[in-house]
């Protein structure tokens, strides 16, 4: 599994050339490209000089119901789009209704939206864990010109991106009614993960390879035989620059002899599918005991130096950095770095890493990472030199890669840590500038003591969760020093639920659980003036 340290450069500046030209323009998936870095690698308009004009362009109210916590898919955009009425950005939503809509980037009107038809009824009443909805945020291929996304009734569409015309499909990917997360594209081939059961569906990632669109093959890599291992992270899974895939599961069964890889990073190759490597943290058994989930944050990819890493984390709080070429090394179980920053009580809901983490290279060539941890801060938490008071409910921690002197291996030192989040989501990169949200989300899960086998426990309804929200507030942050730069004050409606941003172009966009998209940007004078510069 090791790797000659010219070929990992040469993968890595390949990784770097490939997200600052083939994706720098639009924002086509989850996370930005194929690694999830967040990274909008190409956008100029926007920095930590201009940030704070920023202005609520258009709100557009999408026709479409919100189904159990989930309204709107994180959005995804592309640029200079054929449609009827001429060339136009266009940024696009799948809802949970079972539709896809296409917006005008710069009025927020509606151009096309395609509503999925099924012929097959849930066995079972939706609730959140089980929504019996269309879940997954559509991925963009541009050089066919579609958009992939993947009905309630579990079969994928491939949309024309100009029009919303059916273009490939629909065929058969996973079972109906399963939960399936963000869907990702790489060389003709696309991924998602599948969590939780629903639909009766087995936990793991699924690829539907289209390189030959006259004969397509779905492939599966099942995390589990029974039950659990689930991979939930919302980014589903992440690409590295060899196009291996890289996942991480939740509570269930270990035992690699017989392919379970409940709690658990995993490496897969990119064609079939096949586990190349996996890493197992050592406390394994206490992870599945009290339900904390590794797989609650998505991996991401990112090149260092001369190393290819990967980052994660989960509900227990604890940040891991792997190398992606010899997960946990020679016994599967030693990571490069692992650090508890939250959730010191060990509680199953409301606490640790969720989302995904995100990667950002200065201009100086130093490597961030940006980590939003829900809840308190850890005891065991590294100290921050650069702190913003305090933060109850949830923080942004920024780290930069470095060498350990001692093993000369990558390590993360900590940079800064923001003040309160009520709860943050993924961050976005652009411009030098850390774009974030609050989302004012209720993440109590059950009545009762916080503890998974703690006894009067009494699972939350759609309705309870959804009580106690406010709205979410969108903050630019320096993504140096933290220093907050702007924040959206009052000017999102609600709340939302497992959501992502997006950015191009010179615009920030978001949605809320009232199916609302938001548009932020800087007014267009002073648009006119960043582009000059």
């Amino acid at each position: 599994m090791k790797t000659h340290r010219l070929a990992r450069r040469s993968a890595a500046l390949l990784c770097l050339l490939m997200c600052a030209t083939g994706w720098s323009a639009d924002w086509p998936t989850f996370g930005h490209d194929p690694q999830r870095s967040g990274w909008a690698v190409g956008e100029d308009s926007l920095n930590v000089q201009n940030v704070a004009g920023l202005k609520l362009l258009w709100k557009t109210r999408i026709k479409n119901e919100p189904r159990s916590l989930a309204a709107l898919t994180a959005p995804v955009v592309a640029e200079k789009i054929t449609t009827p009425t001429g060339i136009r950005n266009l940024v696009y939503v799948a809802g949970s209704a079972d539709n896809l809509n296409a917006l005008d980037a710069r009025t927020g009107e509606l151009v096309w939206t395609h509503n999925f038809d099924s012929h097959v009824l849930p066995k079972d009443e939706g609730m959140w864990l089980c929504p019996n909805n269309l879940n997954d945020t559509p991925t963009i291929d541009e050089a066919r010109g579609l958009i992939y996304v993947i009905a309630a009734d579990g079969k994928l569409y491939g949309l024309d991106l100009g029009t919303g015309r059916t273009r490939i499909g629909p065929v058969q990917f996973v079972p109906a009614f399963s939960k399936n997360w963000s869907l990702n594209l790489s060389n003709g081939i696309v991924y998602t993960a599948i969590s939780q059961g629903c639909g009766g569906a087995r936990s793991g990632i699924y690829s539907f390879d289209l390189r030959d669109p006259d004969r397509p093959v779905i492939r599966d890599l099942l995390t589990a035989k029974r039950y659990g291992a689930g991979i939930w992270g919302r980014g589903g899974v992440a690409i590295g620059a060899d196009g291996r895939v890289f996942a991480s599961t939740g509570d269930g069964p270990f035992d690699p002899g017989e392919s379970e890889f409940g709690s658990s990073l995993i490496a897969a190759r990119g064609d079939d599918l096949s586990v190349t490597d996996y890493y197992s943290p050592l406390n394994y058994d206490q992870l599945n005991q009290y339900d904390l989930d590794i797989a609650a944050s998505s991996l991401i990819w990112l090149p260092y130096r001369d190393h290819r890493l990967v980052a994660g984390g989960g509900k227990e709080g604890a940040l891991y950095l792997l190398d992606a070429d010899d997960l946990g090394t020679a016994d599967h179980q030693t990571p490069l770095y692992r650090r508890k920053i939250s959730n010191d009580d060990l509680e199953y809901e409301m606490m640790g890493i969720w989302g995904e983490l995100s990667t950002w290279r200065d201009l100086q060539g130093d490597t961030w990472l940006y980590v939003p941890s829900w809840g308190p801060v850890s005891k065991e938490a590294p100290h921050f030199p650069v702190t913003h008071g305090p933060n109850p409910h949830g923080s942004i921690m920024a780290f930069k890669l470095a060498t350990d002197s001692s093993t000369h291996t990558p390590t993360l030192d900590p940079a800064w840590i923001s003040g309160d989040f009520d709860v943050p989501e993924p961050v976005a990169i652009a411009g030098g500038v850390i774009f974030a949200l609050a989302t004012g989300e209720n993440t109590m899960q059950a009545s009762g003591p916080p503890i998974i086998f703690a006894p009067g426990r009494k699972r939350l309804t759609d309705q309870e969760r959804s009580e106690h929200t406010h709205n979410a507030v969108l903050y630019a942050l320096d993504a140096k020093t933290g220093a907050i730069l702007y924040q959206s004050g009052d000017a999102m409606s609600t709340w939302v639920h497992f959501s992502g941003l997006a950015i191009a172009d010179g615009r920030v966009y978001a949605v809320d659980h009232d199916s609302n998209l938001y548009c932020f940007g800087l007014p267009a004078e002073a648009k006119k003036n960043a582009d000059k510069d």
